[in-house]
């Protein structure tokens, strides 16, 4: 029976190896998972600014998690072992549904600007991502309004938006507001083909 499923990609060498295919040289890949994040490096790498007064300090990241999708097929074994059946994937059912991973930190001076700051109380942060095709036409959105949230944190969002494989480049923009202190943006490129995945389901398709 056929079956849906998001792809975890469970090795980090093949990650890795498809990286490239998800997007430009902003990718980032880790064990189990892949996805582009903006600005690039590891988990602590923000953008920030800071209010007027040099009281307050915004930090923002975003991790754009592509999220491939596809059915899988069950398909008989080798000659000499026929009863053994294995579950491969389907290149005809490829398909994304991305998600967005936002990060956040924020800092506070208590009696010199840009110095001595302290992160805590309860913060208003509001997370928005959009994601436009070539023509600059939104192809999803997501935003989140959150109320008493702590100073740094870190949150997945859902985009529920199926999007075609090879279907061209697409940009993401995105943003993270601190309500009254202001908001940071950025955006990444990302490339829609997947052709990587195709022909490594092809491959697993012909071994018998």
């Amino acid at each position: 029976m056929n079956r849906t499923r998001t792809v975890a990609l469970s090795l980090a060498a093949t990650v890795a190896a498809l990286a490239p295919a998800l997007g430009q040289a902003a990718a980032t890949a880790a064990p189990g998972t892949a996805y582009l994040q903006d600005p690039a490096g590891d988990e602590h790498a923000m953008k920030s600014m800071w209010t007027k007064d040099d009281m307050h300090k915004v930090e923002g990241q975003l991790r754009f998690h592509p999220g491939v999708q596809y059915k899988t097929v069950t398909r008989s074994g080798p000659p000499e072992a026929p009863e053994w059946k294995r579950q491969v994937g389907d290149p005809k059912t490829l398909a994304w549904q991305p998600s967005y991973e936002f990060a956040w930190a924020v800092s506070d001076s208590a009696l010199v600007k840009k110095a001595l700051t302290t992160k805590d109380g309860n913060q208003p942060i509001v997370l928005h991502a959009v994601l436009r095709d070539a023509k600059g036409a939104v192809a999803g959105e997501v935003r989140k309004e959150l109320s008493g949230q702590p100073a740094t944190g870190r949150q997945k969002v859902a985009g529920n938006k199926r999007i075609a494989c090879d279907t061209g480049r697409y940009t993401v923009e995105w943003s993270v507001t601190r309500t009254g202190y202001g908001t940071l943006t950025g955006s990444l490129p990302w490339d829609s083909s997947c052709e990587q995945y195709r022909t490594a389901f092809a491959a697993e398709n012909g071994a018998h």
